[in-house]
């Protein structure tokens, strides 16, 4: 017995005549394109109503507009393609104010993405919340292979999360020419995640101390976390107040060792030059697995023992494609 019951085989010949119309009537829901527009002029006003509406490998085409309220793409829609319309990421924002204090975690994100295959083109993913202090998402990012592309992920507190889950498992994303902007541990989790020549910009909170651009916990089984490269860290904080990032052992546990590799990079002044990374909830920095390699800029030394370098030989080992690999060969890399 199959856990829905016993199945029997029968042939067109044994259907009557207006259950095989029917049968002949609904194919499988092929993938389409549509698209979304807040004035009405596409086949649907909110991208929610698009996603819900489509089949797995449909392209979601969003014209300029504002889009509030949360966007969830389930784990059960892989390949799916969201893509603004204008070219210009500006123009076509998805937007939400909701913090984690009152939703939770994924509650929060302004975008939910559990899809595997998914490729982001075109648009911005906000959460205005303003009180900065709860956790306020922009996008959770929890699908494997997901590809972000010419996009902006706006907040402030743990502004981009990507998460496989508790244990070794790990997703991977891929950013590239993308904007990310936030304060507090705003590009984080325990994911294979790269972002490549994009603009990290920290936001100024007025203090000595302005924050954390990264928070990896990544399993202590997984090689790679997260790839900052070819990009540009920049931000109007004073001089030598921000931090690389800081070591998360999710949940206290002892086997998140997060893994960063920031390079070839230019690094603003900004960047902390001693202490650019720090400790988190009673571990230390060293627990994790922290380097840069072959960076520029006024942020850059190579003169404090805390700032640790990554040699030519390893960082060969340590390129956005080997992050991104798997056990599938996966490379979106550009």
């Amino acid at each position: 017995m199959s856990p829905h019951g016993t199945r029997t085989t029968r042939g067109a010949a044994a259907l009557s005549a207006p259950l095989l119309a029917l049968a002949l009537a609904t194919p499988a829901q092929a993938a389409t394109t549509v698209t979304v527009a807040a004035d009405g002029s596409g086949d649907y006003t909110t991208v929610q109503a698009a996603i819900a509406a489509v089949s797995s490998g449909s392209t979601i085409k969003i014209k300029p507009g504002t889009y509030r309220g949360q966007v969830s793409i389930p784990a059960g829609k892989p390949g799916l393609v969201l893509q603004g319309t204008s070219g210009n990421s500006a123009d076509v924002v998805i937007t939400g104010s909701t913090p984690a204090s009152t939703a939770g975690t994924e509650g929060s994100a302004t975008v939910l993405n559990k899809a595997k295959d998914t490729s982001v083109t075109g648009l911005t993913m906000a959460n205005t919340y303003a009180a900065h202090d709860s956790q306020a998402l922009a996008l959770y990012a929890g699908g494997d292979r997901q590809v972000y592309r010419n996009v902006r992920m706006l907040g402030y507190q743990d502004t981009f999360l990507s998460w496989g889950g508790t244990g070794g498992s790990q997703v991977r994303q891929y950013v590239y020419k993308s904007y990310i902007e936030g304060a507090v541990d705003f590009i984080y989790g325990n994911g294979a995640l790269v972002v490549d020549s994009t603009t990290i910009q920290s936001l100024d909170r007025g203090s000595s101390n302005n924050g954390y651009i990264t928070a990896a916990a990544t399993h202590s089984s997984n090689p790679y976390g997260i790839l900052i490269t070819r990009s540009t860290l920049k931000g109007p904080s004073a001089a030598k107040t921000v931090a690389l990032g800081r070591c998360w052992h999710a949940g206290g546990a002892a086997d998140a060792i997060g893994q960063v590799l920031v390079r070839d990079s230019t690094l603003g002044g900004h960047v902390r030059q001693a202490g650019a990374w720090q400790d988190m909830g009673g571990f230390s920095w060293k627990t994790c697995r922290f380097t840069e390699h072959n960076n520029s800029g006024s942020g850059v030394t190579t003169g404090t023992s805390d700032r640790p370098q990554m040699s030519a030989s390893t960082a060969a080992n340590h390129t956005a494609q080997k992050y991104l690999a798997g056990s599938d060969g996966w490379n979106p890399v550009q």
